[in-house]
Order: structure tokens, then C-alpha cells, then sequence
């Protein structure tokens, strides 16, 4: 007896609906967004019991608390809304019907030993971001009033003094503001560095992704939180995807009438990467052969200087070192082995 139960979560309460393996709807009911209490009503069901939701901010949390609890539990991404009656009974009962007919979009939420990590590279991340967005604040703020700001010299405390004595005066107080908010903000940016360093190396993996260059312990860090195990991925080719590395060939208006039917058109075909990824992944991926490029790195960046020798645009030639360091970082997680430049370059 199959038993499919569809759950929309809200901060304040949680609706489920359940339908047979017919598609019957069974029973509904709304409940405390509580743990306990949609643990109860999860045990009220019979038979064999799947699950869906949808991915959300509470997401990672319930499929924690219920996937002990059910045979199948699956956090779905919707691409779209469909038209027509809306409320939380009806997205309830749709869930649990897209989970019947198989017609789900899942997303991987078993965090196992990751979960502090990932809430550590989740802080991290948004430290670093508001880090840098009071950098762009006092720079248009000394900007707007002909203050040069290039470089990174505008940030430091040697270079202070000169700064505000060039600012006029009606200003030097919204921009003491703002770099005792900068002080602050580097100060709390550098404990969240080291501490998410200090649960990455918990992770014995870490030290060896962190001999690939261009993947230092800030990436390396991300790369173990965001994809936890390497065996998601059967080939590199679908971490590309992931990643936002993967090339597509797009085309419109493929066929012509001719006097023996259709025919394939020759029309002009457009390349170029794939749309639906993950943008962390991608920004460490990249990040990481953008060092690689301005570090010099050997060999990548010898490779990475043929490429551009023959022809290949540069940001093609970036695309491929980014390919090919995430392709050796996955190989690297599957065997445990090191950085081994005579094994590992060529691949992607």
C-alpha cells in the first residue's frame, strides 16, 4: 500500500495532503511547523510512505527531521507556477501528485556529516559579500566627491589620513562611518575564514583537494559543502552541468518544407553553457582558473598559453582550465589521491 504525502511548509504552519497510489486524495491536514507534530501526523498514515517538498529555507531541516520517519522523501525544485486556484491545500495535494506520476525536479539535500560546514560556507559567503559591498559604498561615496579610489590602498589604515584630508568636510564623518562598519566587517570576515577552514580540514578530503591548483582551503571548503560526496556525479561531464561548465548548442527553426518533405535546415547554431547550475560551484570553478591564469600556476597555465597561441579566445581558454580543474578535483575525491600533474592535466 503506497501512501504519497505532499507537504507545504510556512514559518507559522505546515499543510500536508495525501493521495493513494491511485491518485485518490485521502486525508489533509494543517499542523504547527514543529518537528514533533508533523512527526505525529506522518505516523497517522498507513503503508509505505513517500514524501515531497518543496525546496525552500526550511527545506534542509525538514527533510532532516522527516526522512527517518518515511520510506521516500524528495525536496523538489518548481521551475514555474501553474494557473488557476491557488492556496496551500492545493500545492499540498500537487506535490504530492508531480511525486506519484514521477514528474519531480529533485534536489540533493542529504547533508550527513556536512551540516555544520555548510553552515559555516553559508555564513562565510554572506560575510564576504556585505565585506565587499561597504568597500563599494565608501568608494562611491569618496568617488562622488573627486576623491581618487584606485586600488586597494583606499581601504587601508596607512592611507586613511590622506584620504579624509582630501575629502571635504561636510563628508569626513559619513565616511568615518564607514570605515569603522569596513574594520568591523574585516575583523568578523577573518574569524569566518578560519573557522570554516577549521571545519574544512575536519574533513580529511580537504587536504588533498587543496593540492589542485588554483583550489585553496576558502574553495576547497565550498566545493566539500556544496557537492558533500563525488559519487552524485557518474562522470565529469555531469559535474560540468552542475557547475554551469556545460556546453549546449542551441538552434531555432531546424526544418524546411522541400519537395520530398521536411529536410533539416542550415541554419546557424549558437553555442553556449548550460543555464540551470549552481552558481557556487561555478564561481569556485572559475575562481579557481582565474588564479591559476594570474598566479602563473604551472602547468595549467602553460596549457592554458598554448590554447591562447593557437587561437582559442581567452575566456574559451579559461572555460576549459575551469573544465579541466573541475573534472581533476572529482577524480581526485574518488581515488584519494593527490595533485598528480602528469595524470590529472589533460582531463576535461
Amino acid at each position: 500500500m503506497e501512501r504519497y504525502i505532499g507537504l507545504d511548509a510556512h514559518s507559522q504552519s505546515c499543510t500536508l495532503g495525501v493521495i493513494s497510489e491511485s491518485g485518490k486524495r485521502l486525508k489533509s491536514g494543517v499542523v504547527e511547523t514543529n518537528g514533533q507534530a508533523l512527526v505525529e501526523f506522518i505516523k497517522t498514515v498507513p503503508g509505505r510512505k513517500h514524501l515531497c517538498l518543496e525546496e525552500g529555507t526550511q527545506s534542509g531541516w525538514l527533510y532532516e527531521v522527516l526522512s527517518p520517519h518515511v520510506d521516500e522523501i524528495v525536496v523538489t525544485h518548481l521551475s514555474g507556477r501553474s494557473r488557476g486556484r491557488k492556496d496551500d491545500e492545493t500545492d499540498a495535494f500537487a506535490r504530492a501528485q508531480d511525486l506519484r506520476l514521477g514528474s519531480v525536479t529533485a534536489v540533493f539535500k542529504d547533508s550527513g556529516a556536512m551540516g555544520e560546514l555548510r553552515a559555516h560556507v553559508d555564513v562565510q559567503a554572506q560575510v564576504t559579500v556585505d565585506h565587499a559591498r561597504v568597500q563599494n559604498r565608501l568608494k562611491a561615496l569618496l568617488r562622488s566627491r573627486g576623491v581618487s579610489t584606485a586600488g586597494r590602498a583606499v581601504y587601508s589604515e596607512t592611507c586613511r589620513e590622506r584620504i579624509l584630508s582630501e575629502l571635504q568636510k561636510p563628508y569626513r564623518g559619513a565616511a568615518l562611518l564607514l570605515y569603522a562598519q569596513l574594520d568591523a566587517l574585516r575583523a568578523v570576515k577573518k574569524a569566518a575564514d578560519k573557522q570554516l577552514i577549521e571545519q574544512s580540514h575536519k574533513h580529511a578530503i580537504s587536504h588533498l583537494l587543496e593540492t589542485c591548483p588554483g583550489m585553496g582551503p576558502i574553495r576547497v571548503a565550498q566545493l566539500i559543502a556544496t557537492v558533500m560526496t563525488p559519487y552524485r556525479f557518474r562522470s565529469a561531464r555531469q559535474l560540468w552541468s552542475y557547475s554551469g561548465l556545460g556546453i549546449v548548442m542551441r538552434s531555432s527553426a531546424d526544418w524546411v518544407m522541400t519537395p520530398n518533405g521536411f529536410a533539416r535546415a542550415q541554419v546557424n547554431k549558437t553555442r553556449g553553457l548550460n543555464r540551470n547550475y549552481n552558481r557556487r560551484l561555478k564561481h569556485v570553478f572559475k575562481g579557481a582558473a582565474t588564479t591559476v591564469i594570474g598566479a602563473h600556476m604551472q602547468p595549467l597555465y602553460g596549457d592554458y598559453q598554448r590554447m591562447t597561441e593557437q587561437g582559442t579566445k581567452p575566456p574559451m581558454a579559461k572555460l576549459t582550465l575551469a573544465r579541466r580543474i573541475a573534472a581533476t578535483t572529482l577524480t581526485m575525491w574518488k581515488t584519494k589521491e593527490e595533485y598528480n600533474p602528469d595524470k590529472h592535466r589533460n582531463k576535461g
